[in-house]
């Protein structure tokens, strides 16, 4: 197990936040991919940087001001879109032609409009499997791969997390149980992890609205729980309920993937410069994902961070990313990284 190496040249001092400072995009689209969607899509850095594509979590979760925050503007050019029926794309939790093959053939379109011609991908949770996904279908557009809190979607995944109900949420399984059975009178006993996991997707996929609104909640408390966080303070909003309904579209197909299969296919990656980053004590994907997807790509730098969890944004785990993409731009670009290197050198000595 690696310790987290020290961070790139022009990151923040010790002390600090890992984070860069915040800055707008410099330039923001709205794509359509076909199909009705239309992709909000957002550009930051440096127009003539290292381009590096970041794909975030969910499904659905939709991309944050603070995650622009993890490139360092001096020397990258960072794509980041919200996937279909998320954020800011609309429809806002459209479901129509969503599914990971979808998903992946929009990654495709944006860096052919934006005339990129290979690109590091950056994928957290969701966005490391859609990541790999797309490194798979088009490994000649892919420059490096940066990968952080592994998930593959396998049916073991889905259980973990279903039946891991946390202790500072005391009640949150059987008010589940309680909602399955209510709304879905037909549906046996959703005792079983599997059963359960059917029962949130059904409700929160179910036509009346006051039924998505009490699963969608129900589910985001889950999540949040894990994640450490309080539950929401109220009925989700809009932009939660979009989340929780690709959710639980994605779960109720597997992910439209095969975590096996999606494995075997990294044989195919394994000359691309790549860091695998995840949390050693991660409540929501387990730490055994990251390590068989080492396994399956043994030449990929891999750092296991004691004591941290899921949250990409936290410090341990930003420093971390953030000297990943220095790591994987170094090998891929290694000419390139060499002038920014001069450059911050230049900007520290004004």
């Amino acid at each position: 197990m690696d310790a987290a190496p020290a961070l790139p040249a022009g990151a923040p001092p010790a002390g600090a936040s890992p984070l860069f400072a915040g800055a707008a995009p410099f330039a923001t689209h709205r794509l359509a991919v076909g199909d009705g969607h239309v992709l909000h899509v957002e550009e930051c850095g440096r127009a003539d940087g290292i381009a590096v594509v970041f794909l975030h979590g969910g499904p659905g979760s939709g991309c944050s001001p603070r995650q622009r925050r993890l490139f360092d503007p001096a020397r990258f050019r960072a794509v980041l879109f919200e996937q279909r029926g998320a954020g800011r794309s609309t429809p806002s939790g459209g479901l129509r032609a969503n599914t990971t093959a979808h998903l992946v053939a929009d990654i495709e379109r944006i860096r052919a409009a934006l005339a990129i011609e290979r690109w590091i991908v950056f994928g957290g949770s969701w966005g490391s499997l859609l990541a790999l996904e797309y490194a798979c279908a088009h490994p000649d557009r892919v420059a490096g791969l940066v990968l952080r809190g592994i998930f593959l979607a396998s049916a073991a995944e889905l259980r973990a997390y279903v039946g891991r109900i946390p202790p500072q949420a005391p009640g949150l399984r059987e008010s589940l149980e309680r909602e399955a059975r209510i709304r879905l009178p037909r549906m046996r006993s959703p005792q079983a992890e599997d059963d359960l996991l059917a029962a949130w997707c059904r409700c929160t996929l179910a036509g009346r609205p006051a039924t998505q609104r009490a699963a969608a909640r129900h589910w985001l408390d889950h999540e949040r729980a894990l994640m450490g966080e309080p539950p929401l303070p109220g009925p989700p909003d809009a932009r939660e309920l979009a989340k929780a309904r690709i959710q639980a579209h994605y779960l109720a197909h597997g992910c439209f993937t095969d975590a096996a299969r999606l494995l075997a296919a990294c044989a195919a990656l394994r000359h691309l410069p790549a860091a695998i980053v995840h949390g050693a004590d991660d409540p929501v994907c387990p730490p055994a994902t990251a390590r068989a997807l080492h396994r399956a790509l043994p030449e990929a730098d891999y750092v296991e961070i004691p004591g941290a969890g899921h949250a990409g944004l936290a410090p341990e785990m930003a420093a971390a990313c953030i000297t990943a993409l220095d790591r994987v731009a170094t090998r891929a670009h290694p000419g390139h990284a060499a002038g920014h290197t001069a450059l911050h050198a230049a900007q520290r000595a004004r």
